[in-house]
Protein backbone atom coordinates (compact mmCIF):
# COMPACT_ATOMS: atom_id res chain seq x y z
CA UNK A 1 0.00 0.00 0.00
CA UNK A 2 2.57 2.28 0.97
CA UNK A 3 4.40 1.61 -2.30
CA UNK A 4 0.69 2.66 -4.38
CA UNK A 5 0.66 5.76 -2.37
CA UNK A 6 4.07 6.68 -3.14
CA UNK A 7 3.36 5.97 -6.84
CA UNK A 8 0.44 8.08 -6.71
CA UNK A 9 2.36 11.11 -4.99
CA UNK A 10 4.92 11.16 -7.45
CA UNK A 11 2.50 11.17 -10.28
CA UNK A 12 0.49 14.04 -8.93
CA UNK A 13 3.55 15.82 -8.23
CA UNK A 14 5.44 15.14 -11.75
CA UNK A 15 2.02 16.51 -13.28
CA UNK A 16 1.73 19.42 -11.16
CA UNK A 17 4.88 20.35 -11.86
CA UNK A 18 4.38 19.70 -15.51
CA UNK A 19 1.36 21.89 -15.84
CA UNK A 20 2.98 24.80 -14.03
CA UNK A 21 5.32 25.04 -16.65
CA UNK A 22 4.23 27.94 -19.35
CA UNK A 23 3.81 27.09 -23.13
CA UNK A 24 7.05 27.38 -25.11
CA UNK A 25 4.87 30.40 -26.96
CA UNK A 26 3.43 33.26 -25.42
CA UNK A 27 -0.30 33.59 -26.61
CA UNK A 28 -2.31 35.44 -24.39
CA UNK A 29 -5.03 34.61 -22.47
CA UNK A 30 -8.11 31.93 -23.99
CA UNK A 31 -6.23 31.96 -27.38
CA UNK A 32 -3.56 29.97 -29.44
CA UNK A 33 -2.59 32.78 -31.69
CA UNK A 34 1.62 33.49 -31.83
CA UNK A 35 2.32 37.06 -31.85
CA UNK A 36 -0.55 38.59 -31.52
CA UNK A 37 -1.99 37.29 -34.76
CA UNK A 38 0.62 39.75 -36.03
CA UNK A 39 2.54 38.42 -39.60
CA UNK A 40 6.21 37.92 -38.11
CA UNK A 41 7.35 37.85 -41.49
CA UNK A 42 6.23 41.55 -42.04
CA UNK A 43 8.33 42.43 -39.70
CA UNK A 44 11.87 41.78 -41.68
CA UNK A 45 10.11 42.09 -45.12
CA UNK A 46 7.68 45.12 -44.51
CA UNK A 47 10.03 46.28 -41.83
CA UNK A 48 6.39 46.83 -39.81
CA UNK A 49 4.18 44.81 -37.95
CA UNK A 50 0.99 43.77 -40.56
CA UNK A 51 -2.12 41.74 -39.04
CA UNK A 52 -1.97 38.26 -40.11
CA UNK A 53 -5.38 36.42 -41.97
CA UNK A 54 -7.02 33.47 -40.60
CA UNK A 55 -6.44 32.77 -44.62
CA UNK A 56 -2.47 31.63 -43.96
CA UNK A 57 -1.94 30.21 -40.86
CA UNK A 58 0.23 27.45 -39.87
CA UNK A 59 0.87 25.75 -36.89
CA UNK A 60 4.53 26.36 -35.06
CA UNK A 61 5.94 25.14 -31.34
CA UNK A 62 1.71 24.02 -30.55
CA UNK A 63 0.29 27.65 -31.58
CA UNK A 64 -1.16 29.13 -34.24
CA UNK A 65 0.75 31.36 -36.59
CA UNK A 66 -0.84 33.62 -38.62
CA UNK A 67 0.32 35.75 -42.21
CA UNK A 68 -0.71 38.54 -44.48
CA UNK A 69 0.13 36.46 -47.58
CA UNK A 70 0.34 32.80 -48.82
CA UNK A 71 4.23 34.43 -49.75
CA UNK A 72 4.95 35.39 -46.10
CA UNK A 73 3.43 31.94 -45.29
CA UNK A 74 5.74 29.79 -47.19
CA UNK A 75 8.81 32.47 -46.02
CA UNK A 76 7.67 31.33 -42.30
CA UNK A 77 7.18 27.38 -42.76
CA UNK A 78 10.79 27.12 -45.02
CA UNK A 79 12.48 28.78 -42.50
CA UNK A 80 10.16 28.94 -38.58
CA UNK A 81 13.41 30.08 -36.70
CA UNK A 82 13.91 32.73 -38.54
CA UNK A 83 10.76 34.18 -38.65
CA UNK A 84 9.51 33.47 -35.33
CA UNK A 85 10.06 36.26 -32.29
CA UNK A 86 12.81 34.49 -30.10
CA UNK A 87 11.72 33.71 -26.29
CA UNK A 88 8.36 32.56 -27.91
CA UNK A 89 7.12 35.89 -28.58
CA UNK A 90 7.25 36.67 -24.25
CA UNK A 91 8.80 40.31 -23.67
CA UNK A 92 12.74 39.64 -23.98
CA UNK A 93 13.26 42.34 -21.71
CA UNK A 94 11.60 40.22 -18.61
CA UNK A 95 13.56 36.82 -19.76
CA UNK A 96 16.52 39.01 -19.34
CA UNK A 97 15.60 39.18 -16.35
CA UNK A 98 14.76 35.98 -14.91
CA UNK A 99 10.73 36.04 -15.84
CA UNK A 100 8.07 35.97 -18.25
CA UNK A 101 5.72 38.91 -19.72
CA UNK A 102 3.81 38.89 -22.73
CA UNK A 103 5.33 40.13 -25.37
CA UNK A 104 3.23 43.18 -27.67
CA UNK A 105 3.94 42.81 -31.30
CA UNK A 106 3.72 46.81 -31.63
CA UNK A 107 6.97 46.88 -29.46
CA UNK A 108 9.43 45.31 -31.28
CA UNK A 109 12.98 44.95 -32.94
CA UNK A 110 15.12 43.32 -34.68
CA UNK A 111 18.85 42.58 -33.45
CA UNK A 112 21.40 40.20 -35.08
CA UNK A 113 18.67 38.74 -37.46
CA UNK A 114 16.39 38.11 -34.68
CA UNK A 115 12.88 38.87 -34.04
CA UNK A 116 12.35 40.56 -29.88
CA UNK A 117 9.14 41.39 -28.20
CA UNK A 118 8.67 43.86 -25.14
CA UNK A 119 6.28 44.29 -23.19
CA UNK A 120 5.32 47.67 -24.05
CA UNK A 121 7.20 51.46 -24.97
CA UNK A 122 8.84 52.26 -21.79
CA UNK A 123 10.17 48.47 -21.71
CA UNK A 124 11.33 48.88 -25.65
CA UNK A 125 13.09 51.70 -24.69
CA UNK A 126 15.05 50.16 -21.69
CA UNK A 127 15.85 47.00 -23.87
CA UNK A 128 17.27 49.26 -26.77
CA UNK A 129 19.77 51.26 -24.32
CA UNK A 130 21.63 47.82 -24.32
CA UNK A 131 19.77 44.93 -26.29
CA UNK A 132 23.41 42.93 -26.65
CA UNK A 133 23.62 42.66 -22.72
CA UNK A 134 19.84 41.81 -22.39
CA UNK A 135 20.19 39.28 -25.52
CA UNK A 136 23.10 37.40 -23.20
CA UNK A 137 21.16 37.41 -20.26
CA UNK A 138 17.59 36.12 -21.87
CA UNK A 139 19.52 33.58 -23.63
CA UNK A 140 21.24 32.56 -20.21
CA UNK A 141 17.51 32.12 -18.62
CA UNK A 142 15.80 30.74 -22.13
CA UNK A 143 14.21 28.09 -21.44
CA UNK A 144 14.34 27.71 -17.99
CA UNK A 145 12.26 30.79 -17.31
CA UNK A 146 9.21 28.72 -18.28
CA UNK A 147 9.35 26.54 -15.73
CA UNK A 148 9.57 29.56 -12.88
Amino acid sequence: MQRVLAFVTAALLTTASAMASEPSVYTGFLSNTGAGGYDTVSYFEAEEPIKGSADFTTQYQGATWRFASAENLARFKDDPGRYAPVYGGYCAWAVSQGYLAKGDPKHWSIKQGKLYLNYNQSVQDTWLQNPEEFIQKANANWPKVLEK
